[in-house]
């Protein structure tokens, strides 16, 4: 007998999990997942899962108490209706900030969050551009981890891209950047900047290492929080001299003042992804979303089918612009 897959999402973006669902043809598996009076979650899974591969789609985002709780309450659910095995499915993961101890006394939330998946019989994780990749590490368990790039990259090889340099906003980010910019055949440019000793979340001074005059500039990162970084270097790449921007980021986090930050600065586009749902109230006119349900619910197919997920990026790119990848350079062209 062929083992099912089963899909199950939470409250956190049933969209998402429904265009999974509609890539992969399979219908998600009917649950409430519903609030008691007093606030607590309560979940009841509505059809037999016995022996089936299950799938649980659910970001923890904001709010990321709820939605953390919720996941690990479907998990618990499932966990005692006997499937064969259970995925979460984690495009967004919440908390992971903190996979370190910057300070005395301080908890490692990173690791928390994959403890208590673990704890409650999680066989696998599938995630998206975790914040820092030494996360992976923190699993007992196996974990499958994708990044956007390839679809943000199906998006810029569709733009003219004469007169373009990829600028990397912070030391922190010089790496997913260089590795856009060779993938486009771009110059990179990096910020350099030294944060202030008197003042929380600003900056003394920035160097730009590079020139941006007169052109064209790509900025990618994993998240969008509240866009004070972004938003202070886009100005400071216009004074000096940059024409059109584009910021690119996989999660649309969006906290605070971020979205009235993107409106008033004086970039022309932000590309995110629908990792996290966007409410209508956070859209405006210069934001495009792309969709990652192709390349999760790809990889929900491999899982279920025991393939390898190593050729996953390359054959998603190919699939979706016809393009031919030339391994010794590690570039995509046309």
């Amino acid at each position: 007998m062929v083992n099912k897959i089963r899909l199950f999402t939470g409250n956190s973006n049933p969209e998402l999990a429904q265009e999974v669902a509609d890539c992969l043809t399979v219908p998600l598996t009917k649950a409430k997942v519903q609030k008691f009076i007093d606030g607590e979650t309560y979940v009841k899974i509505l059809e037999p899962v016995r022996g089936d591969d299950v799938f649980v789609i659910q970001p923890t985002s904001h709010p990321a108490n709820e939605h953390i709780m919720e996941l690990l309450i479907m998990l618990d659910a499932l966990r005692r209706a006997s499937p064969k095995r259970i995925t979460a499915v984690i495009p967004f993961y919440g908390y992971a900030r903190q996979d370190r101890k910057a300070t005395s006394r301080e908890p490692i939330t990173a690791r928390l969050v994959a403890d208590l998946l673990t704890a409650v019989g999680t066989d696998r994780v599938l995630a998206v551009d975790l914040h820092a990749d030494q996360i992976q590490g923190f699993f007992n368990i196996p974990l499958d981890h994708l990044t956007a790039v390839p679809i943000i990259l199906n998006y810029y090889f569709t733009q003219d891209l004469k007169n373009t340099v990829v600028v990397a906003p912070d030391e922190g980010s010089v790496k997913s950047n260089s590795s856009l910019a060779r993938k486009l055949g771009l110059p990179l440019v990096i910020i350099h900047k030294s944060r202030s000793k008197t003042a929380v979340d600003s900056f003394d001074d920035f160097t730009v290492l590079g020139s941006v005059k007169g052109k064209n500039v790509i900025i990618l990162d994993d998240e969008i929080n509240t866009a004070g970084t972004i938003s202070n270097a886009v100005k400071m790449l216009k004074d000096k001299g940059a024409k059109r921007i584009s910021i690119a980021a996989t999660h649309a986090v969006f906290a605070g003042p971020a979205v009235e930050r993107l409106r008033k600065a004086p970039v022309d586009e932000v590309i995110v992804t629908n990792t996290i749902r966007i409410p209508p109230e956070k859209k405006f006119p210069k934001l495009k979303v792309l969709s990652m349900a192709p390349m999760i619910a790809e990889a929900i197919r491999r899982i279920h089918e025991e393939r390898s997920m190593g050729t996953i990026f390359d054959e998603m790119t190919n699939r979706e612009l016809g393009l031919k990848v030339n391994k010794k350079l590690d570039l995509f062209y046309v």
